[in-house]
């Protein structure tokens, strides 16, 4: 592990992910724990092969058969979200505190959450037209960046 990873942990203290996974009693190894602080530091949603790579440059002993095994861990455990969205691989993510929903840029894969209290509303809506009571949902919409002609 280098030593700038480990002056980060000290530096920051227990990330969210970790803390998550003590409060729910798991045992937390040197590579679990690197795992946690590359998940808890993404911005994005890494794939597992992503991940890898970010744990590998932490800790060069971590297998990528580690991150899998740890990754399936953690979303059983419900600390992370798995998202297989179209034509990929599986994504993964912190387990959300509050509902979102997803925008998959077709060009370059990022993924952009946002929350709409007008789609939240319609859907209901349809539920209740539909005779139900809606209890959860995913949204995922795919899309280009608009060119400036079409603005």
């Amino acid at each position: 592990m280098s030593l700038s990873w480990r002056r980060q942990q000290r530096g920051e203290g227990v990330d969210r992910i970790e803390k998550l996974c003590i409060e729910k009693g798991m045992r937390m190894t040197d590579q679990r724990r690197v795992v946690a602080r590359v998940l808890s530091l993404a911005h994005d949603h890494p794939d597992v092969e992503e991940l890898y790579r970010r744990a590998h440059d932490a800790d060069p002993h971590i297998s990528i058969a580690t991150v899998y095994r740890t990754v399936r861990l953690f979303e059983e455990a419900g600390i992370i979200a798995r998202h297989d969205f179209q034509g990929g691989r599986s994504r993964y993510e912190e387990a959300p505190d509050t509902h979102h929903d997803h925008l998959i840029d077709m060009k370059t894969g990022q993924v952009v959450e946002f929350m709409d209290e007008e789609i939240e509303a319609l859907q209901s809506a349809i539920a209740k037209r539909l005779g139900y009571r809606l209890v959860d949902h995913r949204l995922e919409l795919y899309g280009v960046p608009l060119d400036e002609s079409e603005n």
